[in-house]
């Protein structure tokens, strides 16, 4: 009797050790997948505050926390089944489906171009901005992020059994929308900060304070040119990557020549020289995708409703 209780000890100490391992590596797993998708995690949160610009600040926050529910939603509830069915049963799909996503942040990136360039953009000066609007407009921008991300994440782990992909892609999924909406929310509340601060009796605080208040909509301002600079790359990049893996690959071809040539040339600089060639070259193939839909939509959907 007491033999057979040990041998049974045994193997549930056994079993834990198995599920402690286990548990080790789906938390690596995780943590490299979130590394790999570090990217688009940073165009994403400087995307994000521009939508909370005109805002009143007592709905900031308010407003972010809704944008964060529907980030997750749109990772957990929609992206992750899609994405896991698709990749067990059609992978095939997975890249033409992630083009439509990226050739509509292109059409995003170029219309705040054309809106800037015509003078025709609807700013933060123009009054009060629907709530419900807004947070439709930032989640469905989100959508497309979120995607890149869950389906980079994916890419690194698709050597995984099916339930530990899984967990692993909630785990990024929490995770990463975490990280975005906490630092989006830091950053539109450190004109409040600054605020604080600069009522502080100490006179260095105070002075520090003053200077965030003043940063803050040049920062602000600059968060929303990024915004723009990042769905035009994220647009253009899913598009290059998306024609060289469907088979047709000159433009591919031609950007990483490019970005081997200027890695070659620059020296110790030439990972972030190449990086950057490769950036451009993705924003402008963005650019000009989306400006041919904006163009495109023009002349037909948005001439209709003008009639």
């Amino acid at each position: 009797m007491s033999g057979g209780l040990v041998a049974l000890l045994d193997d549930v100490a056994l079993i834990a050790r198995a599920a402690a391992a286990s548990m080790d590596d789906i938390g690596a797993a995780a943590a490299k997948a979130g590394a790999k998708a570090a990217g688009v995690v940073v165009d994403d949160a400087a995307v994000t505050p521009q939508y909370v610009r005109g805002l009143t600040p007592d709905r900031e926050l308010p407003i972010i926390k809704r944008i964060a529910i529907g980030s997750l939603r749109n990772k957990l509830l929609i992206i992750l089944p899609v994405i896991l069915l698709l990749s067990q049963f059609a992978d095939f799909l997975l890249t033409p489906i992630l083009m439509l996503g990226g050739a509509y942040l292109s059409f995003e990136g170029a219309e705040k171009v054309w809106a800037k360039v015509s003078g025709h953009g609807h700013g933060a000066d123009e009054g009060p901005k629907d709530e419900k609007t807004v947070v439709a407009g930032a989640i469905r921008t989100d959508l497309i992020l979120s995607a890149e991300i869950m389906v980079i994440s994916l890419n690194e782990v698709a050597d995984q059994p099916f339930f530990a992909r899984l967990v692993i892609l909630i785990i990024v999924g929490v995770l990463i929308t975490l990280l975005v909406y906490g630092a989006v929310g830091l950053i539109v509340k450190m004109d409040d900060v600054g605020l604080n601060l600069a009522r502080r009796d100490g006179a260095g605080t105070a002075r520090f304070g003053r200077g965030l208040i003043a940063a803050m909509p040049k920062l602000l301002t600059f968060l929303t040119v990024v915004g723009t600079a990042a769905m035009l790359w994220v647009g253009g990049h899913i598009l290059l990557v998306g024609t060289d893996e469907l088979g047709w690959h000159p433009v591919y071809s031609f950007v990483h020549h490019l970005e081997e040539a200027a890695h070659d040339a620059t020296g110790a600089l030439g990972g972030v020289v190449g990086w950057l060639v490769n950036t451009f070259s993705s924003a402008v193939i963005g650019l000009v995708v989306g400006a041919v839909i904006v163009l495109v939509l023009s002349v037909t959907v948005h001439r209709k409703k003008a009639h």
